[in-house]
């Protein structure tokens, strides 16, 4: 692929993995065991309040071809498959659902030195469609993307962003939801590895006027012990530890408490992952 500025998606996407990502008040437990094939095969189980859901997942990678299916507990059926450099510098994405058939979706992704571009659309009747654009440079990006409703024939969504990246640190505006809300976020790194750091985010919402800011941040304790927290203006406290146990076997633990809330209940996660 390309050297150019990335996917419209990838815009703010530091600062959203740091605020959101492996943060969980659920129970969680998962097992993944590879072979040396290329097939990997992932066990899952969640608890969440009083219910209980599970799936199984295998990859399997062959050459430039990769194939993702799972199957959860409702008896749905997922299937994803990734080709790769198909047509040079692109990428095209098959998706579809069991029983669901207007689940499925076709996405080609396409990377330039200078600039990428996205379309995707609903294998169905009446299918929506999807179109991205980035351009510039791995250091600067501006971006847009929009969603094409043929039924009504109306966009249901249209996006524009802008990132800053530089080696110790990436900022990022999106205007989103038709305009209706503005984001602007800066990740700075702490050290070279890039395992340690700070991120702020503000999201200003225009029809209600209501302005969101989280401040958070990482920090890696040692080479195997993780400790992430967040913290939002209206209280919301979030924190997670991850530990290496054993090689690629990562303990999570994870909560959440509303701190402006008068019963203050938190609520824990727990999710392990096993990696051999």
């Amino acid at each position: 692929m390309g050297k150019g500025p990335g996917l419209f998606s990838d815009i703010g996407k530091k600062a959203k993995d740091l605020l959101t990502k492996d943060y969980s008040s659920d129970q969680k437990f998962s097992v993944s065991t590879y072979s040396d094939a290329g097939v990997a095969l992932t066990s899952t189980a969640v608890k969440k309040g009083g219910l209980s859901t599970g799936d199984v997942a295998t990859q399997f990678k062959y050459k430039n071809t990769v194939v993702d299916v799972k199957v959860d507990t409702d008896s749905n059926i997922s299937t994803t498959i990734t080709f790769t450099e198909v047509l040079p510098s692109t990428k095209t994405i098959a998706s579809f659902k069991v029983p669901d058939y207007n689940s499925g979706k076709l996405e080609v992704q396409y990377f330039h030195d200078h600039g990428t571009f996205t379309t995707a659309i609903g294998l169905n009747q009446s299918p929506g469609i999807d179109v991205s654009a980035a351009i510039g440079t791995p250091s600067i990006a501006f971006g847009a993307e929009a969603g094409y409703d043929t039924t009504s024939g109306n966009f249901a969504k249209y996006t524009a962003g802008i990132s800053v990246t530089k080696p110790d640190s990436s900022a990022a505006i999106i205007l989103g939801d038709k305009g209706d809300t503005i984001r602007a976020s800066y990740v700075h790194h702490l050290d070279q590895f890039k395992k340690s750091a700070t991120v702020g985010e503000i999201t200003r919402r225009f029809s209600t006027n209501e302005n969101t800011f989280t401040v958070g941040g990482s920090y890696a304790v040692d080479h195997l012990t993780v400790v992430k927290a967040k913290l939002n203006n209206h209280g919301r406290l979030g924190a997670l530890l991850q530990h290496e146990v054993i090689p690629k076997s990562i303990l999570t633990i994870s909560g959440e408490v509303d701190t402006k809330a008068l019963d203050k209940n938190p609520r824990f996660g727990l999710a392990i992952a096993l990696k051999p």
